[in-house]
This record gives structure tokens, C-alpha cells and sequence, in this order.
């Protein structure tokens, strides 16, 4: 069995009416949109240009005693004198200082743009660094320490 469903009759817009809205809200026109504020950047005080330039060379195998002995001749003076210097001095401890100091050299004119001509030697020690307790096979079964030591050696060069 087939059950028809009634049709009724849809009413026809009048095309002359115009369109009614139903809403329950109330329409409010939108605010304009501000522009964004420009927000102001605070002004962060320029940091002085560094005057001076660090290198540091860690667990040199010389002994700090030895080292003290090649950074006497060189302190307070021009880097180029003091090159100059350490290339004929005949010690154990003027090839790692002469590297230092090369990169202390480097250090102040590419990170600092230092001229590389006015730089002199302000600061430079040698402390201790690491001692390795090694022990040397005596007479009669005994044996007797031995320290090597090593340390650390530090270069500041300023302009001057």
C-alpha cells in the first residue's frame, strides 16, 4: 500500500516587495578598526667599543715556571716587537706563547676591528693548570714521583 503525502501549496514571492531580514538581534554597525599603534622601541644605551682583546691557551704542556721565564721578555711591549722577540728566543715556551699572541692578535681585529699596528701587550701570566702524578722506577724495587705539569697562559693586548 502507497501512501500519497499532501502537497500544499508554497505562496509566491512578489517580486515588487522587498526581501525582510528576521533576526532576533539588532544589527549595530561596526566600530572603524584602529590603525595598530606604533609601538616605540626603547632606546638601548651603545655599548662602548672595547678597548682590549683576550686569548687564552689551557693545559700548554710547559711547565709555568719555564713559560714565566718567555712572557718576561715580551709584556708591555708592541706585538710586533714582541714577535720579533720570541722568534729567536730559543725556549720550549715561545712557540705556544707566539701562537697565543697571534691569536690575541686575531681576536682584537676581527671581532673588535682593532688596527693590528698600535697593539701592545698589556697583560700576560702563566698559572698552573693540570699536574700528572706519574711515578719513575727506582733502585731495589722502589719508586719516586714524578709531577708533569702544564698550565695555563692568558694574553690581554689594548690599544696604545
Amino acid at each position: 500500500m502507497v501512501v500519497e503525502e499532501k502537497k500544499t501549496p508554497k505562496k509566491a514571492k512578489k517580486v515588487d516587495e522587498p526581501v525582510k531580514e528576521v533576526s532576533a538581534k539588532k544589527k549595530t554597525p561596526k566600530k572603524a578598526a584602529k590603525a595598530p599603534k606604533e609601538e616605540k622601541k626603547p632606546v638601548e644605551p651603545q655599548k662602548p667599543m672595547p678597548t682590549e682583546a683576550k686569548a687564552i691557551a689551557k693545559n700548554v704542556r710547559v711547565t709555568p715556571r719555564k713559560a714565566r721565564l718567555v712572557i718576561d721578555l715580551v709584556r708591555g711591549l708592541p706585538v710586533k716587537q714582541a714577535l720579533g722577540i720570541l722568534s729567536n728566543v730559543n725556549r720550549a715556551a715561545s712557540q705556544p706563547v707566539m701562537k697565543l699572541i697571534k691569536s690575541a692578535v686575531a681576536n682584537a681585529v676581527n671581532n673588535f676591528g682593532m688596527d693590528e699596528e698600535a697593539l701592545v701587550i698589556s697583560e700576560i701570566y702563566a698559572n698552573d693548570g693540570l699536574k700528572m702524578k706519574r711515578y719513575l722506577p727506582r733502585a731495589k724495587g722502589s719508586a719516586s714521583g714524578l709531577v708533569k705539569r702544564s698550565s695555563h697562559i692568558v694574553v690581554v693586548v689594548k690599544m696604545g
